[in-house]
């Protein structure tokens, strides 16, 4: 395609329309005699301009004249230091009896004496502040001189004694028996071992259908409330039920008491395990009397508390040689009591809470409860 064809439908531009002919300049003036006598003689297009006359120059406003100065006055301006210093010579120069002439005396003032000029804001602030510590300081030591406490130190024996006599009843019984207990390196071989609470007996009194025949051999102590609690291991095939029984004797009978427990092996002898506590729903709800695995019982003698502790598992299985814990737990033994743990379930848990029951009467925990 042409060229012309790629621009067939561009808008149409108009031709540039060409340049008019050279006009051939006007006659002079003096060739056309009506020229001053019709019209004005027009301006030559060719010709410039005249110029334009040039403005007159404006007229400048004269400066204000400074006014005379004063016969005397200085030709320059003196307020400087140097012109007073050259100029106090005379005043230093002059007889010394006018100098010790009196002054003129004062002009009576028209406004009383401004008064003194007290100090500062951030001095009084800073006053105040110092006034106010002091202050605060010696009223807190006052009131802690009237108020203060001795630090709490250990009970003595007998305010120990006697507050553990009511423990069972002033202290709560998450307290006394937790929901959950740690006993740490409790376990065979110083595996730690967790038990959680199962069930708590309603307190009752102390008699043979709640502690078997052991009752019996507790009873010269007297009885005062008999509180129970059954656990299970964190792997749920141990069960534990423990009892804490508050007695009515004082520190020599809970002494002999002790005495005839460990002189007669009473605490070891089959015939005298405690009953266990079965929970219906839990499990340890199987957990019956020919259940029984391994037992302890402790007597306290710093409170009148009897502390006693018996295992067996969880299934329901019977155990037909069972073993006292303080034996099941050496090092060495081949028995089922040792080898499941049931032997180290029955002192942990029992270890435990007989801290608790101290620590309610007011006795610190030693280390060895504390690692336990």
């Amino acid at each position: 395609m042409s060229a012309d064809a790629d621009y067939a439908d561009a808008p149409r531009i108009p031709p540039i329309p060409p340049r008019p002919p050279h006009r051939p300049s006007r006659p002079p003036a003096d060739l056309d005699p009506q020229t001053t006598v019709l019209r004005p003689v027009p301006a030559d297009p060719d010709a410039p301009p005249p110029a334009a006359p040039p403005a007159p120059p404006r007229p400048r406003p004269e400066p204000p004249t400074a006014p005379p100065r004063p016969a005397g006055a200085p030709r320059s301006f003196r307020d400087t230091a140097a012109f007073h210093l050259a100029n106090s010579g005379a005043q230093w120069d002059a007889p010394r009896d006018r100098a010790a002439s009196p002054p003129p005396p004062a002009a009576p003032m028209s406004r009383p004496p401004a008064p003194a000029r007290l100090p500062g804001t951030r001095i009084v602030a800073a006053a105040a502040g110092l006034v106010l510590g002091i202050g605060l300081m010696a009223g807190a030591a006052v009131g802690s001189w009237l108020t203060d406490t001795p630090a709490k130190t250990t009970p003595t024996p007998e305010a120990a004694f006697t507050k553990g006599r009511d423990a069972w009843r002033n202290t709560p019984v998450d307290t006394l028996f937790p929901r959950t207990v740690e006993g740490l390196a409790a376990g065979p071989g110083g595996a730690d071992r967790t038990w959680i609470r199962l069930a708590v007996a309603p307190d009752t009194d102390c008699t043979a259908a709640y502690e078997g025949p052991l009752a019996e051999e507790l009873a010269p102590a007297g009885c005062a409330r008999l509180l129970r609690a059954t656990y299970v291991d964190a792997t749920r095939t141990d069960v534990i039920t423990v009892g804490a029984q508050t007695t009515k004797a004082d520190r020599a009978g809970m002494m002999d008491l002790n005495a005839r427990f460990s002189t007669n092996n009473l605490a070891t002898r089959k015939a005298l395990m405690p009953l266990p506590l079965a929970a219906q729903g839990t499990p340890a709800e199987d957990f019956g009397p020919a259940q029984r695995a391994s037992w302890t019982v402790r007597i306290l003698t710093d409170i009148p508390v009897v502390v006693y502790a018996v295992s067996g598992f969880a299934d329901g299985r019977e155990i037909t040689d069972p073993q006292p814990a303080d034996a099941a737990v050496q090092p060495g033994t081949a028995t089922a009591p040792a080898e499941s743990g049931l032997g180290h379930d029955a002192k942990g848990l029992a270890d435990k809470i007989s801290a608790a029951f101290r620590t309610a009467s007011g006795i610190p925990a030693k280390p060895t409860e504390d690692a336990q």
